[in-house]
């Protein structure tokens, strides 16, 4: 009896440390999946965020390549906010464009440089922006993926069809070599840079545009002095800057005009 006893828990012992050592097994297998989970986790949330980072980097290059090309000839420049602008062209919806650290400008007295220059002068983006904070500027625009390459301001002969130089020459009704010719006596005002109107005493009131060898003496209403007068043809040649500044306020003026165009300018002396 005492025999079969001390058998029976040399048994029990012996299934008892098997139990022990099972569930220690099973412990440490558990924790080593946990582990492993883990650290699968982490790797998944570490390519997700690659992938999204990727996804985003060719978002901004979809949206970067996204932008309207083209070339906008004779359009009126506006501005909207800093380096962003807005070109409008007759007949087609208006373009927003934005400006950039290589953006090539151009100016011929508004932007920049000198009314009736025959070189146009290399303006910055800032006199760009300046320039069009006062008043829209008429000019081409080129643009690449929604940013422009080249503003180039239209010369007053230029503004409006298309001419010898691929560029519009038409400015509401005055075509370039179909305009009205004759000689105006009336006052002269301000239209836009490079446009003006002379009105007769009847009030009727004639459009005219400003060429390059466009001829504008002064006897003191434009510039120079009203005692300057050579046999009643001299006087002081003006700038079209000086003719703008007169032409704001209104002056009496001889305007000659040939196909819409002032050859000669005198203020009323």
């Amino acid at each position: 009896m005492n025999r079969h006893l001390r058998k029976a828990v040399v048994v029990a012992a012996a299934v008892t440390a098997g139990l022990v050592m099972t569930a220690c097994q099973n412990g440490s297998d558990d924790a080593s999946s946990g582990e492993r989970g883990a650290g699968a986790a982490a790797v998944a949330d570490k390519a997700s965020g690659a992938k999204k980072s990727k996804g985003s980097e060719e978002s901004t290059e979809s949206n970067k390549s996204g932008g309207v090309s083209g070339s906008f000839k004779g359009g009126t420049v506006t501005y909207l906010a800093p380096y962003k602008y807005i070109v409008s062209v007759q007949g087609k919806d208006d373009q927003q464009f934005l400006v950039a650290e290589d953006t090539e400008v151009y100016g011929v007295g508004t932007i920049c440089g000198e009314a009736g220059a025959k070189v146009d002068a290399p303006c910055t983006t800032d006199q760009l922006e300046a320039a069009v904070k006062k008043d829209a500027v008429s000019a081409d625009v080129e643009m690449t993926n929604g940013v422009a390459t080249l503003v180039s301001e239209r010369r007053a002969a230029q503004q409006g069809g298309s001419g010898s130089d691929g560029r519009d020459t038409v400015v509401e009704g005055i075509d370039k070599g179909k305009g009205v010719s004759g000689t105006w006596f009336g006052n002269v005002s301000y239209l836009a840079p490079g446009k003006y109107t002379v009105s007769d005493l009847k009030g009727v009131e004639q459009q005219f545009l400003l060429g390059e060898d466009t001829e504008i003496w002064g006897y003191g209403d434009i510039c120079g002095d009203s005692n300057t007068d050579e046999g009643g043809q001299g006087g002081t040649e003006c700038t079209e800057a000086e003719l703008e500044a007169a032409a704001k306020k209104g002056f009496g003026a001889e305007v000659v005009v040939s196909n819409g165009i002032a050859t000669t300018i005198r203020d009323d002396h």
